[in-house]
């Protein structure tokens, strides 16, 4: 992980699994690391206090939602995509 956005989301998730956030690796889920439901939504409460944006509601279903938590890859996709959509409405 090279950039502070992948970096602060894998401290996110490493700090809900309870385990270094080197051992999340792109392909990771949370499936993987054995996060259940609140753990995911802590994390998703975790993403949107840490980079100030809002994760849609709906983002635990990647048909449905631009934003995917299917694995760490997504999620930083993700956050990176509320962080580009919230600075250009900042214009």
């Amino acid at each position: 992980m090279t950039d502070q956005v992948s970096q602060r989301v894998a401290e996110i998730i490493a700090e809900q699994a309870m385990l270094d956030p080197d051992n999340i690796n792109p392909e990771t889920t949370l499936d993987d690391l054995g996060l259940d439901s609140l753990a995911v939504i802590e994390v998703v409460f975790g993403i949107e206090e840490a980079f100030d944006v809002s994760v849609p509601y709906n983002a635990n279903e990647p048909k449905s939602s631009k934003f995917d938590l299917s694995s760490f890859r997504n999620i930083v996709k993700g956050v990176k995509s509320l962080l580009a959509a919230k600075a250009k409405a900042k214009g």
